[in-house]
């Protein structure tokens, strides 16, 4: 990260990472449930200079304020109130768009959504879709509805290597970073991580939704990245979701499960060529 700006919306402070931020591009990337923006930091180092990368920490996540009022900040409606104050903030008219799990739904959103639809020019979406497996979303939302703590920053460590597996990340010194950065310690010592336990409040109080008719909405072009083991997005939804747009941009991450971390060559060199081919 090489700058850090902060926007307000209703009385949250929300937390923009920001890399490179005088490149002549812009690239939006935003995290999946209980991370945070700094997890783009090896993509915006790859993606080099050409990109300005503008990755917030959502509120409850990372720098952001933690909400008083988790049943109506924590849904998917609060974040798209979020993403326009950001597109707004940073006077962003239209703009590419990269988003990991909750992040690509958030973007999924927003590209389908007639008031904003036209402000999203290439839409990422990091192994997710518009269908999800109920064992893999069952999953998730067990893990996070209980409490994470730990009498050791080690302890801390082990636990988030097991539980973020998917991620890929294959050197002891990355994972040691993702530790330290997810880390956050308690009043009495124990350790436990970053974000507000309450964000899975939008298991419970976000309104259904209709993802098969958003992915029909599309108007903008659409790269999706599949972990090559995702317990999330099943094979046979990405082949779906290349029936309906025969010009889909899919990539099958090996060695990955949920999610990819978009940390190495073979997963940031695509996508750029994706986001470059709207410069033609």
């Amino acid at each position: 990260m090489e700058h850090l700006d902060w926007i307000s919306v209703d009385d949250l402070e929300v937390a923009v990472r920001i890399w490179h931020p005088d490149a002549p591009r812009t690239l939006v990337a935003w995290h999946g449930l209980a991370r945070h923006g700094g997890d783009f930091a090896e993509l915006a180092h790859r993606l080099g200079p050409k990109w300005r990368v503008l990755a917030p920490d959502t509120p409850g996540r990372g720098l952001s304020t933690w909400s008083s009022r988790p049943e109506q900040d924590y849904t998917y409606a609060a974040y798209a109130r979020v993403a326009r104050a950001l597109l707004d903030h940073f006077a962003l008219g239209r703009v590419s768009w990269l988003g990991t799990s909750m992040g690509g739904l958030l973007g999924l959103r927003l590209a389908a959504e007639p008031a904003t639809a036209d402000r999203i020019e290439r839409l990422v979406l990091n192994d997710i879709g518009p269908e999800l497996a109920p064992d893999g979303l069952a999953e998730l939302g067990d893990y996070f509805s209980r409490p994470h703590e730990f009498s050791s920053f080690r302890d801390l460590e082990e636990e988030l290597r097991h539980h973020y597996a998917g991620f890929g990340i294959e050197d002891n010194d990355s994972w040691r970073r993702l530790a330290l950065e997810s880390a956050r310690r308690l009043p009495d010592g124990r350790w436990s991580f970053h974000y507000d336990p309450r964000i899975v409040a939008q298991f419970v109080h976000d309104t259904p939704r209709d993802l098969w008719a958003d992915w029909a909405a599309l108007a903008s072009p659409v790269m999706v990245i599949r972990g090559a083991s995702s317990p999330l997005l099943a094979a046979s939804t990405l082949e779906r979701m290349a029936e309906t747009r025969p010009h889909l941009v899919t990539l099958e991450a090996a060695g990955c499960g949920h999610a990819p971390y978009l940390d190495r060559a073979s997963q940031v060199e695509p996508i750029r060529r994706f986001l470059d081919a709207g410069e033609r």
